[in-house]
């Protein structure tokens, strides 16, 4: 059985670029299983495109109100509770608004409440062109548990790794530092922390160090659109060095890659010469010295 690792990809925010670099180095990286955990808003299979879905499993979310109308007596008592205005005039929940707290359901008194798990999204199991297993989900509209999504991406990944034998688990964790990303990380062997040359992106870049260092995961900085402000770009550096994190390395600001998305490709497969693409090439081979360390 071949020692498998993971790498997850995150960024502390989102619009860095994070699922742009993590396609990418899905087209350098081999012997690998990839899992899209931004299960909130799932998008690195527009880019990867795969041939097939091999199965695909219903996830079951938090707990849902409905009200038995046969059984209600119209007191009113539900509505004075649910602080979501969720329940209407004519005593009919709207799941989207229902966050289900279960006041309505321990406070009714006639008991015409119904109280039980919904169907929350499903996760997917595909097959890429390359005939590589591909993991990710999707919430449905207004769901949540989204960190118990993500573990459920995680666990179908390691499977599919153990069942194909393969070294690598390479995951596009969600953007910020909620319990997705959390879910996201723990456990893994190493975490590549996209960032931008921005006050933000220094700011939530210094909040994702921040939680990477409480699970003691060893983590690398790149900094994409690296040319938009050389500054922060120092900024960055000195804060790496200061914090002991290692710094891999800057990708330019490449129009390229936009139209590598319009396209539904990844830069390395649009335009293989273009300066990002260069880039995640030198980035790609420091990170493999880094996964035979980890």
């Amino acid at each position: 059985m071949t020692d498998i690792k993971e790498m997850v990809i995150v960024s502390g925010k989102g619009g860095t670029g994070k699922t742009s670099i993590a396609a990418a180095l899905t087209s350098l990286f081999k012997d690998k299983v990839i899992a899209d955990c931004d299960v909130d808003a799932a998008n690195l299979h527009i880019i990867i495109t795969p041939e097939e879905v091999v199965s695909q499993k219903e996830f079951i979310g938090g707990k849902k109100a409905r009200i038995n109308l046969d059984r209600c007596i119209q007191c009113n008592v539900c509505r004075d509770v649910c602080r979501y205005d969720a329940i209407s005039e004519k005593f009919v929940v709207d799941p989207v608004s229902c966050e289900g707290c279960g006041a309505c359901y321990y406070l009714c008194p006639a008991k015409a409440i119904d109280f039980t798990p919904q169907l929350a999204g499903y996760c997917y199991i595909c097959r890429t062109p390359l005939n590589e297993s591909f993991v990710f989900a999707e919430l449905l509209p207004g769901e949540e548990n989204s960190g118990k999504l993500v573990a459920e991406v995680r666990n179908e990944a390691r499977e599919e790794a153990k069942k194909r034998d393969t070294g690598l688990i390479l995951i596009d964790g969600p953007p910020g530092i909620g319990c997705p990303v959390i879910s996201s990380l723990t456990g893994v062997n190493f975490a590549l922390i996209v960032t931008e040359p921005t006050p933000t992106g220094v700011h939530d870049l210094k909040r994702i160090c921040d939680l990477i260092n409480h699970f003691k995961i060893k983590a690398a900085v790149v900094v994409n659109k690296s040319d938009i402000n050389p500054d922060y770009v120092e900024e960055i550096k000195r804060y790496c060095e200061n914090e002991g994190l290692t710094y891999l390395g800057e990708i330019p600001y490449d129009s390229k890659i936009t139209e590598a998305q319009k396209n539904m490709t990844t830069i390395l497969d649009f335009a293989p010469d273009s300066e990002a693409s260069r880039a995640i090439k030198e980035i790609h081979k420091k990170i493999q010295k880094i996964l035979e360390d980890v």
